[in-house]
């Protein structure tokens, strides 16, 4: 009974090995996939994937060749295994080379000399293995379980395997040192900690242990349990400490992004394939080869993972990533969730205008908002003809702007006009409140309005005036942000860059110039034809605005208003200019900045709301900072070859 019970333990811990080892390829996969996605182009993370694909054939290979399966597959199995052993060795000088770079010791091509040789020589012993020379026959009955036997190139691979994970951890020590901020050296920790699990977990070392282990199968596949145990958590660290290289986000954002990922990744996948493989077990100790609970089991434990994670997720980002700025992320996370969009307001303003036409059965009603003292038409309702009549820049004239204490509707043609004003000033009660915008309504002449249809038609004029107030305010924090956005950008990859070598990259001055760009070609089309953001403007500092000057006798501003003229033209299509979705970032351009057009003009020319005219705007202004920046990049190339000729 014992030997029984005993049999019974070790087929359990075979198969939890078998479910944690499947685990570790799907967390590698995972986690690959992660880097290829978010910070690929850094050099650490690139040299961390080669390190985690070579893990996923390992470990995949691995739980391939571990099932019940002929003893050509296992030995296939085993044989692809070595696929990702061979090559570990040089993607771990490869990170660690990376790694030192990052720390401010770029190699001097002894380095990454060395890194490509060391590819040379695992491309060696694959061809080896392909041959069949690297490693002997298999022995399918081999205890504890089936094994490959070593060969004299299987010796001298091991001694290149440890040589080669020597001086990669000599490297490591060496980018740890360099470390001067104590979240550099604390995620370098990390990564050498994690950089172990690989290293170790993925040789096979029944190669030379395989006599202790038929003797000891108890300690054996116990050991192998926790070995991978400690792989899979050890890969998640390294991961971990490599997620913040490349990336300028704030630590909370990479943690709560990687979370995230392997919750919904190798945790969720890992589960369902656990819980799948232990119901089938069952099925088949009760005599059932195939239970129809398998896939339901793995259907209802990924979709309950799912429910998990979404309800789950805003509370261990609050309390696990947030630190002592909780209160300020959730407040901006309330805004995004309650902000009122233009769509929003569209439809706010289009329901109280329905309820405007039925209360007074009118043919037409509108919304007009008051933007640098000009009306701007936001929304009308019901037959637009009537107030095609009516010339709206006249509507405020019919209005008494200094009357903001009653209630009083104004006449304007076949309108009555509504005030909407904002709240009064808490400091000042003898100033009126500021007037937003005007509600109007179609009238019949000799009507006048009842009672309960005038404190209805102002409860919804109220209302009306409060969604422009929120909208004003919104267009305000959006400046702001619009305008916080260039420097924060600028301040996260400045901190982003120190965080490993805090020596040069804050001492850099690589990161300003673009970012102001936009800023002052802006300002100089907004005085293009003259003004202080023209004359004052630093593009003159432009080595190409110093060229052009010597076409207009040393004019500096004909020179600068040449070369944003000319960088305007590269925004035009090809063709004869026409007002379509093609052509309207140059339209705008030369419309409102060239031809000095108001905005109100240029919109109705182009047929776009004022608000999508901004935002179109912005980034026919940013396509004029990037022309801008290459024919300056074309100027110092060709000084560049003047002075080689000189």
């Amino acid at each position: 009974m014992l030997n029984g019970w005993l049999n019974s333990l070790l087929a359990g811990i075979q198969t939890l090995n078998q479910i944690l080892t499947a685990g570790i390829a799907i967390t590698a996969f995972s986690l690959f996939l992660y880097a290829l996605s978010f910070n690929l182009r850094d050099r650490v993370a690139r040299s961390f994937a080669l390190i985690l694909l070579c893990v996923v054939v390992v470990f995949t290979a691995e739980t391939m060749g571990s099932t019940e399966t002929p003893v050509w597959m296992v030995d296939l199995f085993l044989r692809v295994q070595w696929i990702g052993i061979v090559f570990l060795p040089a993607a771990y000088l490869h990170l660690s080379d990376a790694l030192l770079v990052t720390a401010g010791r770029p190699s001097r091509g002894r380095r990454r000399l060395a890194v490509r040789l060391m590819y040379m020589v695992s491309s060696g012993f694959l061809v080896l293995l392909s041959l069949g020379l690297l490693l002997g026959p298999l022995i399918p009955d081999g205890e504890p379980a089936p094994h490959l036997q070593r060969t004299f190139w299987t010796e001298l691979f091991t001694v290149f395997y440890l040589v080669s994970m020597l001086w990669a951890g000599i490297n490591f020590l060496r980018a740890y040192q360099r470390m001067l901020t104590r979240s550099g050296r604390r995620r370098m920790l990390y990564l050498m900690a994690g950089a172990t699990a690989p290293a170790l977990g993925s040789y096979p070392f029944l190669l030379y242990g395989s006599d202790i282990s038929a003797r000891h199968p108890y300690l054996f596949w116990t050991s192998v349990l926790a070995i991978n145990f400690l792989v899979g958590g050890l890969v998640v660290v390294m991961a971990y400490a490599v997620a913040f290289f490349g990336v300028s986000w704030p630590d909370r954002v990479v943690k709560s992004r990687l979370f995230k990922w392997i919750m919904r990744g190798p945790v969720t996948a890992s589960l369902a394939l656990g819980m799948m493989t232990i119901v089938r077990r069952a099925g088949e100790m009760f005599g059932l080869p195939y239970s129809v609970a398998v896939p339901a089991v793995m259907v209802g434990t990924v979709l309950l993972m799912e429910h998990i994670i979404t309800l789950a997720a805003p509370l261990w980002e609050r309390w696990l990533f947030y630190g002592s700025d909780r209160r300020q992320l959730v407040l901006l996370q309330n805004v995004e969730e309650r902000l009122l969009t233009q769509s929003d307001l569209r439809q706010f303003l289009d329901a109280i205008l329905a309820a405007v036409r039925d209360h007074l059965q009118a043919s037409c009603a509108f919304i007009a908002a008051l933007e640098e003292d000009e009306l701007s038409l936001i929304l009308t309702a019901g037959n637009r003809s009537l107030l095609g009549q009516e010339d709206l820049s006249n509507a405020l004239q019919a209005v008494d702007p200094f009357n903001g204490r009653g209630e009083q509707e104004f006449t304007w043609g076949d309108f009555w006009l509504l005030p909407l004003r904002g709240k009064p000033d808490d400091l000042d009660r003898d100033v009126p409140p500021p007037l937003l915008g005007l509600l109007g309504v179609t009238r019949l002449p000799g009507h006048e309005l009842d009672r309960d249809q005038r404190s209805a038609l102002w409860l919804l004029a109220k209302r009306a005036a409060l969604a422009l107030e929120d909208r004003l305010v919104q267009q305000n924090v959006f400046r702001s942000l619009e305008d916080l956005q260039p420097q924060a950008e600028l301040l996260q990859r400045m901190r982003a860059a120190s965080r490993y070598d805090s020596r040069t990259n804050l001492l850099e001055e690589t990161l300003a110039g673009d970012v102001a760009m936009a800023d002052w070609v802006k300002d100089a089309l907004s005085h293009y034809w003259g003004g202080p953001k023209l004359t004052k403007s630093p593009l003159m500092n432009l080595r190409i605005v110093q060229r052009v000057a010597d076409e207009y006798e040393g004019n500096m501003p004909n020179a600068l208003r040449a070369v944003l003229r000319q960088a305007v033209e590269q925004v035009r299509p090809d063709g004869e200019r026409r007002f379509t979705t093609e052509w309207i970032l140059y339209n705008i351009l030369e419309l409102k900045f060239i031809q000095g057009q108001k905005v109100r003009d240029v919109a109705t020319r182009l047929a776009v709301s004022e608000a999508d005219l901004y935002r179109k705007q912005r980034v026919a202004v940013e396509v004029v900072a990037r022309a801008i920046l290459n024919m300056e990049g074309q100027a110092e190339e060709m000084d560049g070859k003047e002075v080689l000729q000189f």
